[in-house]
């Protein structure tokens, strides 16, 4: 007897629909597998059939394969076990046949037939044509991409609604909650002005920036409130972060779509896999992809090695990132707004203080970060120490709701030129969106033509000034104080003591 179920199978952040085919016949008692399972898929065996037997189903003592097609997509986890053990109830004809039919099955089997969950339900949901039927303690998770999902605690419970035995299961579902984390408040940072107006253009264009000074000035109290001011994801983009995080096991029971920003802090001992993804077995996303959507953030930039680093330069250009291996490759999403801290030296104290640091070990420092990274940087801040009056003063400052009302205001206007945020502008449609007058054309070749902007730079200041317009509601053409402004923040007074 022939039988086949649809299931999905995850690689990387993205489900991939297959069809699993069970076939029976005479001849000597054996089992197999083909079609590209990875070890745990093929381990399957057994924990299919002591489910099928503690379940009142049956084993076949006869001929048996079983093929995972596409034969040529590899297929790893234990998430096709419930369907595996659908196709052999249905090739032994203990459940119709036509029972199955517009049905998907995921889950993992437990030897007592219970249905465990899986990592990446979102997106293997979304992968199946037929009604997903998928372990009860995700059903939640599958619901937020497909309505008809069906939840069930057990294989038993599956073949007896199959059979018609019984109806399938009620599986009282959570409440959906919003998003439990309240990003700090940007009322809380006394003082440094100029950094939280830094802050808002980041926020309003997307732009890359990168704060240089003492330890305690504030840099990572401010990076933290970044994403308090960034508008919440529309439905497209927090269906693919609420992918990514479903994937990577982040989803809490109930948690609805990600609609906050997300906020990674990754430490700077953390491996290149942790960083970009990947893996010996699963190919799972990295910080950088958990990231996307939302804020990355680099403290101590200077400790992180330089293969990390530089490991990033592409991806913050194409918001993607290639991960491959011998056997498999997978695109992962990185449309992150990078963040970085540093400080100006090894005491922390250059341009700030008394700085105790010798000629070489301030060269080395410098070295440490390459100059094509360092390009990649739209915003370069020097944040000193506030002002300790402010620090008792009993003015609280602008909070994040009303900063964020600014930021929002500039995205809609970047959004009517077909893109989110303005550093995604490139080439002639940032041409079009931005143009220069003559003063304003005449000062940013100045700056190529003595050597201290490349081209990608000027572009960048010339979309750094084309948010700093929108945020002031001011229409094209840019003039020569919006461009000097973004060339301020892009290196000028306020450059970091690294590399340029």
């Amino acid at each position: 007897m022939l039988a086949s179920v649809e299931s999905a199978s995850l690689l990387g952040v993205e489900g991939h629909a297959v069809r699993v085919e069970a076939h029976t016949s005479n001849g000597l008692p054996g089992y197999t597998i083909v079609g590209l399972p990875d070890t745990a898929c093929r381990e399957s065996r057994d924990r299919v059939r002591s489910a099928l037997l503690s379940s009142g189903g049956p084993w076949p003592n006869r001929r048996t394969t079983v093929n995972l097609a596409p034969s040529g997509l590899r297929k790893v986890g234990a998430g096709l076990d419930l369907a595996m053990a659908v196709a052999l109830a249905a090739a032994e004809e203990h459940v119709p046949v036509e029972s199955v039919e517009g049905l998907a099955f995921l889950g993992e089997l437990g030897l007592d037939g219970s249905l465990r969950p899986l990592l990446g339900m979102v997106p293997l949901a979304a992968a199946c044509g037929g009604r997903p039927v998928v372990p009860a303690a995700v059903l939640a998770e599958a619901r937020l991409v497909r309505e008809d999902a069906l939840g069930a605690s057990s294989l038993g419970e599956v073949l007896a609604a199959l059979r018609g035995d019984q109806p399938w299961p009620v599986v009282p579902e959570p409440s959906l909650q919003a998003d439990r984390v309240v990003p700090p408040d940007l009322s809380d940072v006394l003082g440094q002005a100029v950094a939280r107006a830094a802050l808002e253009v980041a926020a309003a264009g997307g732009h890359h920036i990168l704060m240089s000074g003492p330890p305690g000035a504030g840099k990572t109290m401010l990076a933290e409130r970044l994403p308090g001011i960034m508008p919440l994801l529309g439905d497209d983009d927090a269906m693919e972060v609420t992918k990514i995080h479903s994937a990577a096991g982040r989803l809490g029971r109930g948690a609805g779509l990600v609609r906050l920003p997300p906020f990674r802090a990754p430490h700077h001992t953390a491996s290149m896999t942790a960083m970009v993804g990947g893996g010996s077995t699963m190919l799972r996303p990295g910080e950088v992809s958990l990231a996307s959507g939302g804020v990355l953030f680099l403290d101590e930039l200077g400790e992180f090695p330089a293969a990390h680093l530089d490991a990033l330069r592409q991806p913050l250009e194409s918001g993607r990132i290639a991960v491959s291996r011998a056997a498999i490759s997978v695109d992962l999403p990185a449309r992150v707004l990078l963040v970085a801290a540093t400080n100006p030296c090894p005491c922390g104290q250059l341009g700030f203080g008394r700085c105790s640091c010798s000629e070489p070990q301030l060269a080395r420092y410098r070295r440490r970060l390459s100059g094509p990274l360092m390009d990649r940087f739209d915003i370069r801040l020097g944040v000193g120490p506030p002002d300790p009056n402010t620090a008792f003063s009993s003015r609280r400052a602008e909070c994040s709701a009303a900063v964020s009302e600014r930021v929002l205001a500039a995205r809609i206007r970047a959004s009517e030129r077909g893109v989110t945020a303005n550093r995604s502008l490139r080439g002639e449609a940032l041409r079009r969106a931005a143009p220069l007058d003559p003063a304003a054309e005449s000062l940013l070749r100045d700056h190529l033509q003595r050597g201290l902007l490349t081209m990608r730079g000027a572009d960048r200041c010339r979309s750094l000034a084309l948010t700093l317009a929108d945020l002031r509601g001011q229409d094209a053409p840019l003039d020569r104080e919006l461009i000097g402004a973004a060339l301020m923040l892009r290196g000028g007074e306020t450059a970091c003591a690294v590399p340029a």
